[in-house]
């Protein structure tokens, strides 16, 4: 079998692609290798993904392009014509799709919809595409539910990505297409993404800067590290989307359908406050943090959490890795990359 990842020098898509690699699948990458962030870090995963394929002796082949160029995808899918695929080339960031919104548009809308059409036409036998947590948005009721609505989105991000789940399901409808949307929910760990928490405050502390918290540290959120994220990728990965035949068209649960799709939350269902967390940060690096307190941020949410019960029923398995080891392996492999 081959994949075909789209984002595959980004964090999750460099764990998804490694792991695939050691277990015997081949692996098609496709990434723009923007500067959103230090290409330095993309080109170095990119390194490290070539180093497994040579070492396991399965194939790894990188693109160089954007998910907007519809040419190149197409082309792709030509050449290699891959088996599945899965979509984690986007924009990311909330905060920046404030500043930036036509980036998400682009990106995440009209690059996804080039992915569902070459999945169209190219028979793909499963399609995973990464959603977020953001979707949920100004919900209150915790823990979020697939079962719940997420119609009042409170970024541009979450917007994108809830509108990426009704492409996909109106693809899965009308073609027939598995597709199965996973919202992330804060993803952490080693080769992690620069704009996030764990990376800016640990550099900040080693370097004996202050850490910016928003909302006076009164957040929490249900951080998930990594290698439970992609356990979760490949099991449901490897079961593709099927229609729900107990699906109930006049009390409709939002997270199954009568095609072949399906939502599941991929979260660590153990809501952590933010001080929590940077006390764990504080303890891998036995260094006390210089915090600095500021006002909650536009298109931030004070609270998430994740019912997983979906995702366990469908594939056996929880996400279930600690933050005092997260962070501590997180903290180790900085410490090493960046030379602390």
């Amino acid at each position: 079998m081959s994949v075909l990842i789209t984002g595959a020098a980004g964090f999750i898509g460099f764990h998804l692609s490694k792991r695939l690699l050691e277990r015997g699948t081949s692996v098609i990458g496709f990434d723009n290798l923007n500067n959103y962030y230090d290409p330095i870090l993309k080109k170095a995963r990119l390194s490290l993904l070539e180093s497994t394929s040579s070492k396991t002796g399965v194939s790894f082949n990188f693109v160089q392009k954007n998910i907007e160029d519809i040419s190149a995808l197409e082309n792709t899918f030509k050449v290699f014509n891959p088996d599945k695929v899965v979509n984690l080339a986007a924009q990311a960031g909330v905060r920046y799709s404030i500043e930036n919104p036509s980036a998400y548009i682009q990106s995440n809308m009209v690059g996804f919809g080039n992915i569902l059409e070459c999945c169209r036409k190219n028979k793909i036998k499963h399609l995973v595409y990464a959603s977020s947590s953001s979707v949920y948005g100004g919900n209150k009721k915790l823990p979020f539910s697939e079962k719940h609505g997420v119609d009042h989105p409170v970024s541009i991000y979450a917007a994108s990505k809830k509108a990426n789940e009704l492409m996909a399901h109106s693809y899965s409808h009308l073609y027939e297409l598995p597709s199965t949307g996973l919202r992330f929910f804060t993803v952490y760990g080693p080769w992690g993404r620069p704009d996030m928490a764990l990376f800016l405050f640990t550099k900040s502390i080693l370097d004996g800067k202050p850490i910016e918290i928003f909302n006076n540290g009164n957040m929490v959120r249900d951080f998930t590290y990594i290698d439970d994220i992609t356990e979760s990728l490949i099991r449901v990965l490897d079961k593709c989307a099927h229609p729900d035949q107990n699906f109930d068209s006049s009390n409709p649960n939002p997270s199954t359908s009568w095609a072949p799709h399906r939502i599941f939350n991929i979260g660590n269902s153990q809501p952590t406050p933010l001080m929590e967390y940077v006390s764990a940060i504080e303890d891998s690096l036995n260094i006390k943090a210089n915090k600095k307190f500021l006002p909650m941020q536009a298109g931030d949410v004070k609270e998430t959490s994740a019912e997983t019960i979906a995702l366990e029923s469908w594939t056996g398995f929880k996400p279930n890795t600690p933050i005092k080891t997260g962070v501590k392996n997180f903290v180790e492999w900085y410490k090493e990359f960046y030379k602390y």
